[in-house]
């Protein structure tokens, strides 16, 4: 079975986008590249037991096993050693990518409390997006009483867009909330 998103992509996201932008071949229409994940996670240098609890949760947000980020260097006023894991991280692609994608805009942003959209101010000028999320706890597949402490995530979003507009463009025709 397709991801119900990419059908969605297919049949109006690009047609739209040819039609706004002006595309004289299907190819030049800009899509998701990548979605990237990660939780960052500092005070994991004082509580080992913070990073594997980070590790099952992005897992279980993301279907797939995420990677765990090392210091690169010492920094003594953070009391951080090289090689000391400091966050997780995880990389979709494909299927994958617009599961979770469908996951996020349809089920976990409406959960968000107060929720009145997303920002257009956070791309970064190559129609890349990224969004960050204060805690874990708007994803079905969080168990509430499994979560010791909520944490953050970062969400990016690549897109082969040249500019911004095409990239909002595009995550609007994808079904984004952006803010009015």
């Amino acid at each position: 079975m397709a991801a119900r998103l990419r059908e969605h992509y297919i049949k109006k996201a690009i047609p739209a986008l040819t039609k706004e932008f002006g595309y004289k071949n299907v190819m030049a229409v800009p899509k998701i590249e990548k979605v990237s994940v990660n939780i960052g996670l500092g005070e994991a240098t004082q509580n080992a037991k913070l990073m594997d609890g980070a590790v099952n949760e992005l897992g279980a947000i993301a279907g797939q096993k995420p990677v765990i980020c090392k210091a690169r260097k010492s920094i003594a006023a953070f009391k951080l050693r090289e090689g000391m894991p400091i966050g997780t991280m995880v990389t979709l692609r494909g299927d994958r990518m617009f599961e979770f994608l469908d996951r996020l805009l349809n089920v976990a942003l409406p959960r968000v409390r107060d929720f009145r959209g997303v920002s257009t101010k956070s791309f970064d000028g190559r129609g890349n997006y990224t969004l960050g999320i204060k805690d874990q706890l708007i994803f079905p597949e969080i168990d509430y009483s499994k979560v010791d402490k909520t944490k953050g995530m970062n969400i990016s979003i690549t897109t082969t867009a040249r500019t911004d507009a095409e990239a909002l463009s595009l995550l609007r025709a994808m079904g984004m909330p952006f803010r009015q």
